[in-house]
């Protein structure tokens, strides 16, 4: 059954796809370029996709799937590819997830990201957050941030993955990458555990739940340099979920902790081009008085506003000023813009000419390069 596997994943690859969707019952389907597809037309037994799981798994591994019903792990195909592989049972039996994840770390610059993205990976200490809905690009953004660092200083690095997706190798850096469940229990014992470690750059895979927050921002506040992601759609929310984690009697506290510790927040999403690929649509938010103050005072409803006008001066920009970015260079189309956008209304005044941060439509206008590559996170 792993040969079928293979034909299945080198099949998704020569497609440019991203994510294999096997589920007993049911025929085979691929996401390429956000759309899933069949692949072929024969549905795969219950006994196929157990057959797939055990042939792919150690005895622990397949023991450990049967008690908790799911299991998350690394898959490697010959030496160019690797994938994040989630099995899962469901009402019909097996089903799996396979999220291919490039083995070429893509520089800020070959992703296309902002140019303001490159002055966190200066950051001395604090937090810098990642966020975006499952397979908006997050873990492909950190790599390219974790990589810059890699090759222009010389610090210890150690990251906490479930699992581990981009390998780094030791250039200026040395990196200790530990995988959950394989090197360590849980997030918040490695985090707790990577205080002991010497290191200057902690990156957290995910901030899941209250205790690994409240190390993370410990950690922030004693000098280190934390990374993580948040499943969250931007700035205001991520900090309305993390302040929301915790007993109302902490909340002040927590607050002023972060707004002290936040270095910044990207958050992105996955934007269809002109020319049938993707790309990431960024909001950021970076330190500054103003949004140091309305954290602590409980203001949040002005973030975005304060994103809109810091633009030129910080390097900050709200999600649809982005899209009009894309516009401008001709990058995605204006249905596209209006579709993904926070305030379509809005936007759509802007892209008329009408207000602050309108669009000069200008004739002739050179389309340059489509940014290639970027991956799903």
């Amino acid at each position: 059954m792993e040969e079928k596997l293979k034909l299945f994943l080198r099949t998704m690859i020569s497609n440019g796809g991203s994510d294999l969707h096997l589920k007993s019952g049911a025929i085979t389907r691929v996401r390429i370029n956000g759309q899933l597809k069949l692949m072929g037309k024969d549905e795969l037994s219950a006994e196929d996709i157990d057959g797939i799981a055990r042939a792919i798994t150690t005895a622990e591994q397949y023991e450990k799937l049967k008690i908790d019903k799911n299991l998350d792990f690394t898959y490697i195909l010959g030496e160019d590819h690797r994938f994040r592989v989630n099995l899962f049972y469901q009402m019909d039996g097996l089903s799996a997830v396979f999220r291919i994840i490039p083995v070429k770390i893509l520089s800020i610059d070959e992703l296309g990201l902002p140019e303001a993205i490159k002055s966190f990976t200066q950051a001395q200490r604090g937090l810098v957050l990642v966020t975006g809905v499952t397979g908006s690009g997050k873990s492909t953004t950190l790599a390219a941030m974790i990589d810059k660092i890699n090759r222009e200083t010389n610090k210890h690095i150690i990251t906490i993955e479930d699992p581990i997706e981009f390998i780094h190798k030791d250039r200026g850096c040395l990196i200790n990458q530990r995988a959950i469940g394989q090197d360590t229990h849980s997030f918040s014992d490695a985090l707790r555990a990577a205080l002991r470690e010497d290191p200057d750059i902690i990156l957290v895979g995910e901030m899941r739940d209250l205790e690994t927050i409240d190390i993370a921002l410990h950690a922030a506040n004693t000098g280190h340099l934390v990374f993580s992601t948040l499943h969250t759609l931007d700035a205001k929310e991520t900090i309305d979920r993390i302040v929301g984690m915790f007993a109302k009697e902490e909340q002040n506290r927590i607050r002023a902790s972060l707004a002290s510790v936040l270095e910044g927040i990207i958050s992105q999403r996955l934007v269809p081009t002109k020319k049938g690929g993707r790309m990431a649509g960024i909001e950021i938010l970076k330190k500054t008085a103003r949004i140091e103050q309305l954290i602590m005072e409980n203001r949040d409803y002005e973030i975005p506003d304060a994103l809109f006008e810091g633009k030129d001066i910080y390097g900050t920009q709200t999600f649809d000023q982005h899209l009009l970015d894309l516009i401008k260079a001709d990058k995605i189309t204006d249905e596209i813009a209006l579709e993904y956008a926070s305030n379509p209304s809005d936007l759509k005044l802007k892209m008329q000419g009408v207000g602050r941060g309108s669009i000069v439509r200008e004739e002739n206008k050179s389309t340059p390069e489509d940014v290639i590559g970027f991956k799903d996170e």
